[in-house]
């Protein structure tokens, strides 16, 4: 005997398990779309590292050798320590917009995960509608 049938819940559990179904289903695709934003944002990371580490090493190694270049040539002339100072300043101003650039990215790399949230998001909403 058929209890759901007679006591007319027939239609209710079925809905129950259609919508249970979708969800798992939802959630299984939102979890994919989280693993491929990871995926693709550890890989970004990863260049990123690379590449800053290889840029700041060249960086270094030329601005080095400039600020002997400069020191080298001003060495016997009465302006050797204006133009220390001058070199020191320009190192002292490069090392401020490096600083204010890091922080900017810094900032920016925080949005990782957007198309996962924003599809959570739209997923709240319907749940509330429904609601």
């Amino acid at each position: 005997m058929n209890w759901l049938s007679l006591l007319g819940l027939e239609g209710l559990a079925a809905r129950w398990r259609a919508n249970l179904i979708e969800g798992a289903i939802a959630a299984e695709d939102r979890m994919d779309l989280a693993r491929l934003e990871w995926v693709d944002l550890k890989q970004r990371l990863q260049q990123l590292l690379v590449l800053t580490i290889l840029v700041v090493g060249l960086t270094v190694v030329a601005l080095i050798m400039v600020s002997l270049a400069v020191l080298v040539h001003f060495w016997d002339s009465p302006q050797r320590t204006l133009v220390a100072w001058l070199v020191a300043a320009v190192w002292a101003v490069g090392w401020a917009a490096a600083t204010v650039s890091l922080v900017s990215v810094a900032q920016r790399a925080g949005s990782g995960f957007a198309l996962t949230r924003r599809e959570l998001a739209q997923d709240w909403r319907d749940i509330k509608e429904r609601l």
